[in-house]
């Protein structure tokens, strides 16, 4: 019999990263690097999913990320994550990241991601995640995309898989 797991509300997983981009971290632009703001994304997420499950957890997909905006060496980027739907064995993250110039404090927007984590034991095999406390209009909205998202997502999963054969 699968053991109960208590909901949890989507403000406990949040999480928020800052730190300051280095000339190592940039392209010779003095731009802060895709690679690296992809990186930085996965880790924000994984944290706040983490918080959320409390188990291992592996990353799955990553949907639509765009790059809205350059960050400039000497700026800070800033990484904000919460869950925002929690399925069976999976959930979902959004990251929202900004630029932030340290001499103005002038904050934009620079990417936005959702990504799906699974969460595994130490075998490898996937385990019950909690479910997401969904109490108010806005997150029923935001659960509800979610959920879009990952039936798109699994469709193309499908279509990829039968394509290999």
């Amino acid at each position: 019999m699968p053991q109960q797991l208590s909901p949890k509300r989507a403000d406990e997983s949040a999480t928020e990263m800052v730190q300051v981009v280095l000339p190592n971290d940039a392209n010779p632009l003095g731009f802060i690097l895709g690679g690296t703001v992809m990186h930085l994304i996965d880790i924000a997420g994984a944290i706040a999913c983490h918080r959320h499950t409390r188990t291992l957890l592996v990353t799955a997909a990553v949907d639509d990320l765009q790059f809205l905006h350059s960050i400039r060496v000497g700026d800070l980027i800033i990484l904000k994550s919460h869950v925002t739907c929690a399925f069976t064995t999976s959930l979902e993250v959004q990251v929202d990241v900004f630029s932030e110039e340290t001499l103005t404090g002038r904050r934009r927007l620079t990417s936005r991601a959702f990504l799906t984590f699974v969460a595994i034991d130490r075998d490898g095999q996937k385990v019950r995640v909690p479910p997401l406390l969904v109490e108010t209009d806005e997150e029923r909205r935001v659960c509800g995309e979610a959920q879009q998202r990952r039936e798109q997502r699994l469709r193309r999963k499908r279509a990829s898989l039968s394509a290999e054969l």
